[in-house]
């Protein structure tokens, strides 16, 4: 009789522990549901800072290349000076627009980071001294970044450095250079055109 008072406690006890524990398994479960729900979130919203940051960065391209186009020489002072004046304004509020998506990085990956920026600036700095070396320079570079086959051979070293970087960075640092490329070819445009011009002028004037 004991015995089975004891075997009968023992299986409620035993029950009652098996409850709780599934019960805080299922609580276990749906808090885990929760957070990858939050997870999807956040990804989400990260990936919309993103897409707003690249968009800033392309408004604030347009408007330095509106600023600087050949288009702009060849109107009056007084529709010049509206028109920079309007783009002043716009570049002001882009400005103002504070995103940053931060990005978690390995001491390794901070080191890569700052070789790779480090290398891109200094190339930057010699843009307008000799823009046919840079421009090779930079083609280079971006070759190093892309998964297709580069149209230009690949700065191997350089290559080695962005892969040592977080993804998130090597995304910005291709970006980065595709700007600069275009900034470039840009350039090479406006020069074109005004020696162009140039050639047009000496041509009428020697005629005359």
């Amino acid at each position: 009789m004991a015995q089975a008072k004891i075997q009968a406690k023992f299986n409620e006890v035993s029950s009652s522990k098996f409850n709780r524990t599934m019960s805080m398994a299922d609580r276990a479960g749906q808090l885990l549901a929760n957070l990858d729900q939050l997870e999807m979130r956040v990804e989400t919203l990260r990936e919309t800072a993103s897409a707003m940051e690249q968009e800033r960065e392309c408004i604030l391209e347009m408007i330095q290349s509106l600023q600087n186009s050949q288009e702009m020489h060849n109107i009056s002072a007084g529709e010049k000076e509206e028109l920079t004046l309007t783009a002043d304004r716009l570049m002001g509020r882009t400005l103002s627009v504070e995103i940053n998506v931060g990005t978690i990085r390995s001491s390794q990956q901070e080191e890569a980071l700052h070789q790779a920026t480090s290398i891109i600036d200094e190339i930057v700095k010699k843009l307008l001294l000799d823009m046919t070396e840079s421009k090779k320079r930079l083609l280079a570079l971006h070759s190093a970044c892309v998964t297709e086959e580069p149209p230009v051979p690949i700065d191997p070293k350089f290559q080695a450095i962005v892969i040592s970087c977080a993804l998130e960075d090597q995304k910005k640092i291709k970006r980065r250079l595709e700007m600069l490329l275009r900034n470039v070819g840009n350039a090479e445009k406006n020069i074109r055109i005004m020696d162009n011009q140039k050639l047009e002028e000496h041509k009428t004037n020697g005629s005359q």
